[in-house]
């Protein structure tokens, strides 16, 4: 049975139970701008995607004259719900039993840098991480770039790493980068849209999760 050193997680919907928050930021925002509102499927589609790639995907008709506007709207619009959005449950004792036992983790997210060092200071989780990198400060997944940063950082080999996450960028990301994924069922993207994109293996909660890493750690 393969051994992982290193555990890299994506932050929303794989850790945090925000793409209904993120979903809705969107499309409020999009009705606010007077543009197209998107399905709750596009708009899941696009999470994990830096900001760019993700507007570019799902609000293809925003003009640069608009962009202020649409993400002034659009963080009002999550941030109003900010204290409503929880970690999974059992993501924090998964996350302490992995560090008690000497794992490098780190986290790979499409989330800006301020904006995920403010969910891991209100989750108190920052000092569990080892490494974190962000879509705005490296490149967007699909792209390997985050990966690859992390495991130089680290002195990881790819064999070494396995990257969660709830979508097909993340599978594709680590796929890029020569590491395993574990792709979760519960999150941005559905399970026959994760089956097509191949990840080492599925997960539906995150027991499940647990119960097979704590295997393979």
């Amino acid at each position: 049975m393969k051994h992982y050193s290193a555990v890299i997680f994506d932050w929303d919907g794989t850790v945090m139970d925000s793409t209904h928050s993120i979903v809705s930021a969107i499309q409020m925002a999009c009705a606010d701008v007077s543009l197209p509102v998107p399905s709750a499927r596009d708009a899941a589609w696009v999470i994990g995607l830096s900001l760019e790639s993700a507007l570019y995907r799902c609000v293809p008709t925003l003009t640069a004259e608009q962009l202020p506007l649409f993400l002034e709207r659009y963080r009002h619009h999550f941030l109003s719900r900010d204290t409503q959005i929880k970690l999974f449950d059992g993501i924090p004792e998964l996350i302490t039993t992995l560090r008690s036992r000497a794992i490098t983790l780190g986290v790979a997210t499409g989330k800006s840098r301020v904006g995920l060092n403010r969910v891991l200071a209100s989750t108190q989780l920052h000092e569990h991480f080892d490494i974190t990198r962000c879509a705005d400060e490296s490149f967007s997944k699909p792209h390997p770039g985050m990966l690859l940063e992390i495991m130089e950082a680290r002195a990881l080999r790819p064999e070494q790493v396995l990257m969660v996450g709830d979508t097909t960028h993340d599978i594709q990301m680590a796929l890029a980068a020569g590491v395993d994924c574990m792709a979760v069922t519960y999150g941005a993207h559905d399970k026959p849209t994760l089956v097509k994109a191949q990840p080492t293996v599925m997960v539906s909660s995150v027991p499940e999760m647990q119960a097979w890493l704590l295997d393979r750690v």
